[in-house]
């Protein structure tokens, strides 16, 4: 049960009221969602930057990166008979072939082939899985644990803002060209030659240490992870070998831009504010918890809030749909598939343009929207309009600054006919005029021209 200001979590306890009771005290969602002045969820417990948040998205590139996960996930353990049972019957993906010692990226969806979350599944093997991810997917399925008729216990472990005291596990992540000779210097064994997406326990220095063959930012790497106790000894291990390649740290600045570059479409709004069919889930759900604290920005000025949905169709999860079985929001998700609108591209955008944006702050008259570098933390999620021939034919996302590249991109959603590289289109800028957000300042829209550009934006060397 958590809110943010700026990025930190802080726990609530004033209010035990349903999301339902929530939504019930404005005039629709939307209003509910503009009017919070709150900032992106952030990374508790990780500093806004280690060093330079421009050297460390470098590191990334050029040598090795070191990133800290323990806090701001959901750790999600189920246990029992019916345990695959319950993934399949809610997730998009099949598991016909999901062995032990494997992990996959989870998507879920609403009735109406909405997205609501998604989180990497491990398989442990004896109807032992562990979900680890933001929190809008965890409660999703544990509202069908508990309404639901399955034979499953289940343990969750909370973000570093809900939880009291440490985490069960530390989480690391390294990353970039040299990432495998690290890691190759810290375990006590040869490396295993792991599959993408598959994982085995090694020993590090003596520590059991659980590896992730994984990757951000298209560059190759491991997440690993084991007990809380051995968290600084393994973190100082790791360093210390990483330090004649260069490691750097990465802070909530540079971790947080990763994966736009990678093309991971990070908390977008989950589509449990509106229906029939979602209301119970609604009066399930606390509204402490993250569906009752989120906040949209973006030049998107829409009162039904299915229009700042996505599906996972559009936003790049076709290839984990498995039709061959029955799953929540299926029928939607196929009609889609068959008839897909839209698709996730990667935009550049104009520097001239952006450069004007902040140009305008040094020059009389009204100013634009400032422009965060190297993400926007001023909502949860962000939704700009895309114009072509002043038409509306996407939405862009989420937008950050890379300096490997020199540019400024973002994840949008775009009309299929519109997706090909090199497409030129425009991204409205600025908020609603009657925005309730007390979080924007005073500006004028603008336009800032763009251009299609692949997903990811840069070669995958995972």
């Amino acid at each position: 049960m958590y809110n943010c200001e700026g990025g930190d979590f802080y726990v609530l306890t004033m209010t035990n009221q349903s999301l339902e009771d929530l939504i019930q005290t404005v005039d629709s969602p939307v209003d509910l969602l503009r009017s919070q002045g709150r900032g992106a969820f952030g990374f508790p417990n990780v500093p806004d930057e280690h060093t330079n948040w421009i050297e460390e998205q470098r590191a990334w590139r050029e040598n090795c990166s070191f990133a800290d996960q323990s806090h701001h996930m959901v750790d999600y353990w189920v246990d029992g008979p019916d345990a695959l049972d319950l993934f399949a019957d809610l997730a998009v993906n099949g598991f016909a072939d999901f062995q032990r010692g494997q992990a996959k990226q989870l998507v879920l969806a609403n009735p109406d082939g909405y997205f609501i979350g998604d989180g990497i599944l491990f398989n442990f093997g004896d109807d032992g899985y562990a979900l680890v991810g933001p929190p809008q997917g965890v409660n999703w399925i544990q509202y069908h644990v508990e309404t639901g008729d399955y034979a499953v216990e289940t343990e969750r472990e909370e973000t570093a803002g809900v939880r009291e005291g440490p985490p069960k596990q530390y989480r690391y992540q390294i990353q970039g060209p040299d990432a495998l000779d690290v890691m190759a210097a810290v375990t006590d064994e040869p490396l295993p030659d792991l599959g993408f997406f598959n994982f085995t326990d090694v020993s590090m220095d003596g520590h059991d240490v659980t590896i992730l063959r994984h990757g951000m930012s298209g560059e190759a790497g491991f997440e690993f992870w084991g007990p809380w106790e051995d968290s600084e000894a393994i973190k100082r291990l790791v360093l210390d070998a990483g330090t004649e390649y260069g490691i750097r740290q990465l802070g909530g600045k540079s971790y947080g831009s990763s994966s736009v570059v990678s093309g991971w479409l990070g908390m977008p709004l989950p589509a449990v504010y509106d229906s029939d069919a979602m209301r119970p889930y609604r009066e399930w759900l606390d509204a402490r918890n993250i569906e009752g604290h989120y906040s949209i920005a973006g030049s998107l000025d829409s009162t039904d809030v299915t229009d700042y949905y996505v599906s996972p169709v559009e936003i790049g999860y076709e290839p984990l749909v498995d039709l061959e079985h029955d799953f929540v929001g299926k029928d939607a998700i196929a009609a889609e598939m068959a008839d897909p609108e839209r698709t996730l591209v990667t935009l550049e955008w104009d520097s001239e343009d952006v450069i004007a944006v902040f140009a305008s702050l040094f020059e009389e008259g009204p100013s634009k929207r400032f422009v965060q570098f190297p993400i926007p933390w001023r909502s949860t999620s962000h939704h700009d309009v895309i114009l072509r021939d002043g038409d509306v034919v996407g939405i862009s996302r989420m937008s950050a600054y890379t300096a490997n590249e020199r540019a400024m991109i973002s994840l949008a959603t775009i009309d299929v006919g519109l997706a090909t590289p090199g497409t030129d289109v425009t991204v409205v800028w600025g908020e609603p005029d009657d925005s309730a957000n007390p979080a924007v300042e005073r500006h004028e829209r603008t336009e800032i021209s763009a251009t299609v550009a692949p997903v990811p934006y840069t070669a995958d060397n995972r």
